[in-house]
């Protein structure tokens, strides 16, 4: 048995012990770093849980995991922080132009309705998603999350099956326009 597959076997004996010795703790120290980062307190656990699997994968378990796990969360509140201070909205949308002649922004106002009814279509979650995400207010992720009642932290990947959905409707809409032959 190689070192890899040791310390692997170490981490999976561990980790049901680790995770709930270190959740009530976590809970704790993410909803202090919360409050001071301006994030989702569900998220900031979700990344240090993902920090602490990677960590158990590669280097077993950490010595002192009250401690790394304080670490942990005070490093996922700076990360908020430093990524909210880059984060800037859009003022326009870049493709709005109004000095675009009018049947450019007549095909734009047809390919927007397309989409929008495209989307209502979308089975579960995608259609609020969708709408929030197309939205002319600009909603940030965070006013997302809280609109539609998830963590932050899952609007990526939700955004991402909720965009190839759309896409496989499209082609097929696409595809049944087009003429054969």
């Amino acid at each position: 048995m190689s070192a890899t597959d040791l310390a692997a076997d170490h981490a999976n004996d561990l980790t049901p012990g680790l995770i709930a010795a270190l959740r009530p703790v976590l809970a704790a120290e993410s909803a202090a770093e919360a409050a001071a980062c301006g994030a989702d307190p569900r998220d900031l656990e979700q990344a240090v849980w993902l920090r602490l699997l990677e960590r158990l994968g590669a280097d077993g378990p950490p010595p002192d995991p009250h401690r790394w796990l304080r670490g942990a969360v005070r490093a996922e509140a700076r990360r908020v922080r430093r990524r909210d201070r880059a984060e800037r909205p859009w003022r326009h949308e870049p493709a709005d132009d109004a000095e675009r002649e009018p049947e450019a922004l007549a095909l734009t106002a047809v390919r927007r309705r397309a989409l929008r009814d495209a989307a209502r279509r979308l089975p579960g979650r995608c259609p609020r998603l969708l709408a929030a995400l197309l939205s002319a207010e600009d909603l940030t992720y965070r006013e997302i999350a809280g609109e539609l009642g998830i963590s932050q932290g899952s609007l990526g990947p939700e955004r991402a099956r909720c965009l190839a959905c759309l896409g496989r409707l499209l082609t097929a809409e696409v595809a049944a326009r087009r003429g054969r032959g």
